[in-house]
């Protein structure tokens, strides 16, 4: 991948601002597009927001910011990602929307271009088979947020070609981050482990066996984790969580991946974490405020 490679970004939600900050401070220009020029103006605000973050910390100075800002090109056009080299789609977890978006893709950038998916669940090998390029086709998956979490999983579908894939690994370390490479199946490798911890704590939850806190504190402090399961749920989006471990039970159909009846709740509400300000805990202005409190008594699942 050159230095001088253009990089499409599809989706200016969290993840996809988050990827074309990272991208965009590795000193690529980067065409981040969405649906709408307001969804691209928060996009941008958001980006905005975390450098001026950084610059108040002093991990990056005032330059640094505008430089990085001026690389970032907003669009609502799929076709404006025409001349570039590598494109990456994190729209929404929905597979007839990623279907759709790469059928477009495929048909408006250059035949050499890669066309790689940050999906968290969604079969690389079905995305692949929309297009006409499949072996040129791959899983870029990053961590939320994206410019602090150091993790990218490579996923290779049935399709991709030893090019690349090498052309993604080299991408991936150019925006330093840290590789590791999981075969095309539910989940990958985080996830695959990830939403069954979580979907145990939400039984927990369910069960009272303790309270958001206690649950929380006891992973925290117990495992060293860095945050606790509940708290993690509603930063990923507790409907994210949901759609991915019903990936899960359905593509396994293993009952173990079931997803408790709270946590469909909690989504069927309206509660789906930081982004409704409500999930697990109440949230205000982005900072977490209290737990929502103790979710109404159910019977048995």
């Amino acid at each position: 991948m050159e230095d001088s490679a253009l990089i499409g970004i599809v989706g200016a939600g969290q993840m996809g601002r988050g990827i074309a900050q990272v991208v965009a401070q590795s000193g690529f220009e980067v065409r981040l597009t969405d649906t709408s020029r307001e969804a691209i103006d928060a996009g941008i605000a958001g980006i905005l927001k975390d450098l001026q973050r950084l610059v108040t910390k002093g991990k990056i100075t005032d330059t640094d910011r505008d430089q990085t800002l001026a690389r970032v090109h907003g669009s609502t056009t799929l076709s404006d990602l025409g001349a570039c080299a590598f494109v990456i789609e994190a729209a929404t977890e929905n597979l007839d929307v990623k279907l759709r978006i790469f059928r477009e893709l495929d048909a408006v950038v250059a035949k050499s271009a890669i066309l790689a998916s940050n999906t968290s669940s969604i079969s690389l090998t079905k995305l692949a088979g929309a297009t006409k390029r499949p072996s040129q086709v791959v899983g870029t998956h990053f961590m939320n947020p994206a410019p602090v979490m150091k993790l990218v999983e490579i996923v290779r579908a049935l399709q991709t070609s030893d090019a690349t894939y090498d052309a993604a690994c080299t991408l991936a370390k150019k925006l330093g981050k840290t590789l590791v490479t999981t075969k095309d199946m539910p989940g990958f490798i985080v996830n695959r482990t990830l939403i069954p911890f979580i979907n145990a704590a939400c039984f927990a939850l369910r069960d009272g066996l303790g309270t958001v806190e206690d649950i929380d504190v006891a992973v925290r402090l117990g495992l060293n984790h860095p945050m606790g399961p509940l708290q993690l749920a509603d930063l990923i989006g507790l409907d994210t969580v949901l759609f991915i471990a019903e990936v899960l039970q359905r593509e396994f159909g293993e009952d173990k991946y079931r997803p408790s009846a709270l946590l469909r709740n909690y989504v069927a509400a309206g509660w789906l974490g930081r982004k409704t300000n409500r999930g697990f805990y109440t949230y205000s202005e982005g900072k977490q405020e209290r737990p929502s409190g103790r979710p109404p008594a159910m019977g048995a699942e």
